[in-house]
């Protein structure tokens, strides 16, 4: 088993990044390195595994034996410890130039153990137009053992001079097939819950795994995809649209609440909280500013959790019209929510394929107006009373 066994589907990448470790065990030891350079940018769908592909790859330039997913360095990469990976994931919904900078000065430094100083930026499309700069200037001149590995969903969102002078990783939507295997593999699951998983997800991974082990995201899902079945009135589309709101916060707050308490417990352990000793009673006062800031991270990644959550369930009406809208056409495909078969035929049945896209266009707007910052609630209501006159 090696560090590139979890990218599910990926084979062509998993193949080219191979290439480039073998490039940058040569480059240790004294070659040219064929094959790898120092940026990346690992662009793809949401679920197809950007993040974890870039982690896979920094595991293994860090790793004497290419990944072998055994040692300890492999552990350290992936469980985010590792001295000379920084690791880099925009907690709010932007990531600003004073961050992109002191980043940029960090990253400079010799690695303390490692074989590089790998910096693995999530979501780098975060980037405000002043930090794309800054990182711009790091990227074009960057230490001689630095690595930058970005993630994007499309190269498009970044600024063409960082594209430019980074190697492009494309990472494609698996297949049900693929998914299903890997969810029975990987995490035990049966294979009946992870074939309704995999299709559920519509090629998401990460997507598919959630609701393959988690009763609440399952729940949460069909509550969602019962709505358009309900809607019989303008009180019914203000009610859903409140529904709709609290189910997104619902499953933020899931999210965040236990990695919020694991954070606070790890920090107040570093700081020597519980411990007796000389000097422990200061540290421990000292902590405050530390947690002041680590709860103002907080607050920044729930509202990017919110706002992700909000994306999810109205994708999973969007699918649920999609549906429709195959069945109106007459199209033999793989319908992601099939399970509400009774419900997708009705509302085909009674309705025209015109409307149906009006009503996609609706759910699309909604996101947009989101994005725009509009009260999710209010860009709900607007959207539920379009799903209702189509």
């Amino acid at each position: 088993m090696t560090v590139f066994d979890d990218l599910v589907g990926q084979q062509a990448a998993v193949a080219q990044l191979e290439r480039a470790v073998s490039g940058a065990a040569d480059l240790v030891s004294g070659g040219t390195g064929a094959g790898m350079t120092h940026a990346w940018l690992f662009t793809g769908p949401p679920g197809s595994g950007r993040a974890e592909a870039a982690r896979a790859f920094a595991a293994a330039l860090q790793c004497r034996n290419g990944g072998c997913g055994h040692c300890d360095s492999c552990h350290q990469v992936l469980a985010g410890t590792h001295p000379d990976v920084l690791y880099v994931r925009p907690s709010g919904l932007s990531f600003g130039v004073a961050a992109t900078r002191d980043l940029v000065l960090r990253s400079s430094s010799k690695p303390s153990g490692g074989r590089f100083r790998i910096v693995l930026f999530e979501d780098a499309d975060r980037a405000t137009e002043a930090a794309s700069n800054a990182l711009l200037k790091a990227v074009e001149e960057p230490s001689p053992r630095t690595v930058w590995l970005l993630c994007t969903p499309a190269p498009d969102d970044l600024l063409v001079t960082i594209r430019s002078r980074c190697r492009l990783v494309t990472l494609t939507t698996p297949g049900t097939r693929e998914i299903v295997d890997a969810l029975v593999r990987l995490d035990g699951v049966d294979d009946a819950t992870a074939r309704a998983a995999a299709v559920a997800a519509a090629g998401r991974v990460d997507r598919a795994r959630r609701l393959a082990t988690d009763h609440e995201a399952r729940r949460r899902r069909e509550e969602v995809l019962s709505i358009p079945a309900r809607l019989d009135g303008l009180g019914a589309c203000v009610g859903f649209a409140a529904r709709l709101y609290e189910i997104a916060e619902e499953e933020s707050k899931a999210i965040t609440t236990a990695l919020d308490e694991k954070e606070k417990g790890e920090l107040r352990a570093a700081f020597g909280e519980g411990s007796t000793g000389k000097g422990v009673a200061k540290a421990v006062r000292g902590s405050a500013g530390a947690m002041k800031e680590l709860e103002e991270r907080q607050k920044r990644r729930a509202t990017r959790v919110k706002r992700d959550s909000y994306d999810r369930a109205l994708l999973d009406l969007a699918a649920f019209y999609r549906d429709v809208l195959t069945l109106q056409l007459g199209a033999d495909v793989e319908r992601s929510t099939g399970e509400r078969s009774g419900d997708l035929e009705r509302i085909a049945r009674t309705t025209s394929p015109e409307s149906t896209l009006r009503r996609i266009d609706a759910i699309m707007e909604c996101r947009r107006r989101i994005a725009a910052n509009v009260h999710p609630q209010i860009a709900m209501e607007a959207m539920t009373s379009a799903l209702l006159v189509g």
